[in-house]
């Protein structure tokens, strides 16, 4: 709840004039009972018309009095607690964006998206509950019984013996509060992961008539969750009818000793009337204080997983230039013996780590970008604990891949789906960092490259890349300073002038979410003229043409030579048609390099490219 506090501190005048506000208000509506009993008790028998109606007025007064100070307090506790979540949002927004690849593979996208929605709104609830609250439960509870002992101490010592049941039901189920709720935000985070999932995917789960079978997939998960908050509302309910219980048998022994009081002559019938109204009060005042025990502790949960990502750690850092490494050549992009696995991080390693019947741990990791990358396993496996340690265990993604290109040229990567394509752009854009060898742009260590500086330099398309919901110009320009020169330029070396000027209203025509009123040809092209618009210095192109017909991407290949000669481009793709006029080709295949060169050297020295570059263009051919 540190950084709960923290985020009201800065709001601390204004809640203070909430405290203040609400004092005023509970201390008001502690007079109302005292005014009925004196009005039944001293006025009413003097039969004094004028004192009935002055005493009555000032109940009424006081009653608005206290309505006005409890709305006032309340609005501004609402704004507090407002401002607090804003600013919780805002900041986990912005921390969210700057995690490293292998933090945001740890978090995962749904329990990020729980975190700056539900939990981000149970800390908002607890803002407000604690401001309104904080200040009445208390002074409900204690003011009441103060009076109550002034006014009748024999009916006050019934209070006296519940409260410290009550108090002790509260604390003591509250105290599981926590590690309840922490489990149903956890519930909340797969509910949001498979919905995520067939929400995206759903034209593919329609096809392939999958649809009830995702549905009793989801009602799992959905039964888990509320399995889990049942289990937590109904622990945290129970003071809840205690306390009624309490509060019906306290005020049945306060009207059966009240009635024997009053028939002695030992009470007013005014006093029993308003001990009534003060005995409510005071469990209101219990009531309320199990309700703020509760909300924090859903809020306690909730700020405890928002802390988890504010607090982490960059582990991107950049490095100065006594740490960064020297390349051995001078070109533009070098890779020396890079090597590399996903979830490096003991943390990361331990969630999709399972221990295999012959005793090994193997990690079953997915390659981000990259379908899946398989662990090898068997007797002449790598992946032995006993053999290898430890830190061996994972397969690698790349294993000591090397080459270089020189400014202006291009370099085409094609491999089977998995073999690391993906993680070669993810390390040299620094989302990862390589466990071994060295990254060079420019001749620098990539990681001495503040995080902007390096990510300026490339122009990108990455495979599923995103189609906004907004207009295809600021689709294109992306809040970047382009020209409309630019922008148009872009739009024609992209192949996507034909089809945009073809629309009613051009560039100001608004796609839908993810692009879904555009063809996956229209939408790629909308994404290379992005990545082209700014005149990167390298452009980065993975698998970002598969939609596109052969003569478009041709024209498409061959615009991008002509017209940005100086540009270094690095393009993924399936098709040997793709890549072979690049000025060099990387071969690869379970994340190493089987062959590198050009596009004739690999004929001849490569049996693997070869043989693809037959079956793809004998097929094309007898196509």
């Amino acid at each position: 709840m540190r950084l709960f506090f923290q985020y009201m501190k800065p709001y601390r005048k204004s809640i203070s004039i909430v405290v203040l506000l609400k004092l005023l208000a509970t201390m008001t509506e502690l007079l109302l009972p005292y005014i009925l009993e004196h009005i039944i008790d001293v006025t009413v028998p003097t039969g004094v018309l004028h004192e009935i109606f002055l005493w009555g007025f000032l109940m009424i007064a006081t009653a608005f009095v206290t309505r006005a100070l409890n709305i006032a307090g309340n609005k501004r506790a609402v704004e507090n607690a407002h401002n607090v979540s804003y600013h919780i949002r805002q900041d986990l927004f912005s921390r969210t964006a700057n995690l490293s690849g292998n933090q945001f593979d740890a978090f995962g996208l749904p329990s990020l998206i729980s975190r700056m929605t539900s939990d981000s709104y149970n800390v908002q609830s607890c803002a407000q509950t604690l401001q309104t609250l904080c200040v009445r439960a208390p002074i409900m509870l204690l003011g009441g019984i103060v009076v109550t002992l002034v006014m009748d101490p024999v009916l006050a010592s019934i209070l006296c013996v519940m409260l410290p049941i009550l108090l002790l039901v509260i604390f003591g189920v509250s105290r599981y509060g926590i590690p309840l709720y922490n489990r149903v935000q956890q519930r909340l985070d797969d509910v949001v992961r498979v919905m995520r999932e067939n929400i995206s995917g759903i034209r593919v789960v329609k096809a392939l008539s999958k649809t009830e079978y995702e549905k009793r997939r989801f009602a799992g998960y959905n039964d888990a969750m509320a399995d889990s908050d049942i289990t937590a509302g109904t622990i945290m309910a129970l003071p809840g009818p205690i306390m009624q219980l309490c509060l019906n048998v306290g005020l049945t022994l306060v009207v059966f000793l009240g009635a024997v009081r009053v028939n002695s002559g030992a009470a007013q019938p005014g006093v029993i009337l308003a001990f009534l109204t003060y005995f409510n009060m005071v469990l209101q005042g219990v009531m309320g204080l199990n309700r703020i025990f509760t909300m924090l502790s859903k809020a306690t949960a909730s700020a405890d997983r928002i802390a988890q990502v504010l607090e982490t750690p960059e582990d991107l850092c950049v490095i100065g230039e006594d740490e960064a490494k020297r390349p051995s050549g001078d070109e533009f992009i070098r890779f020396e013996h890079v090597s590399f696995r996903y979830g490096e991080d003991e943390d990361i390693a331990a969630r999709g780590s399972e221990l295999a019947d012959d005793g090994r741990m193997i990690l079953k990791q997915k390659a981000r970008g990259d379908s899946a990358t398989e662990n090898k396993e068997g007797n002449g496996g790598r992946d032995s604990a006993a053999e290898t340690g430890a830190a061996d265990v994972r397969e690698k993604c790349l294993d000591d891949i090397s080459f270089a290109i020189r400014r202006g040229e291009s370099l085409g990567i094609i491999g089977p789906t998995g073999c690391g394509k993906t993680t070669v752009i993810n390390l040299l854009m620094r989302f990862y960092d390589a466990q071994e060898g060295g990254i060079f742009v420019d001749g620098r260590d990539v990681r001495s490259y503040p995080k902007d500086e390096l990510h300026r330099r490339f122009g990108v398309v990455f495979q599923n890349d995103m189609v906004f919901n907004d207009t295809l110009r600021r689709n294109i320009s992306f809040g970047r300073d382009v020209t409309e020169e630019g922008l148009r330029d872009a739009v024609q070396d992209a192949m996507a002038a034909e089809y945009i000027d073809g629309l009613e209203k051009g560039l100001d025509y608004i796609a839908d979410i993810k692009g879904a009123n555009l063809s996956g040809g229209q939408k790629q092209r909308l994404l290379i003229a992005r990545a082209l618009a700014a005149d990167p210095e390298i452009l980065i192109l993975d698998d970002s043409s598969s939609a596109l017909d052969y003569k478009t991407d041709a024209a498409l290949r061959k615009a991008i030579l002509d017209r940005h000669r100086d540009t270094t481009t690095i393009l993924i793709a399936q098709r040997v048609s793709s890549v072979m006029n690049m000025t060099n080709i990387l071969v690869m295949d379970d994340g190493r390099c089987i062959g590198y060169g050009s596009h004739e050297h690999l004929l001849a020295a490569c049996p693997e490219y070869k043989d693809i570059y037959h079956t793809q263009m004998g097929a094309l051919e007898a196509g």
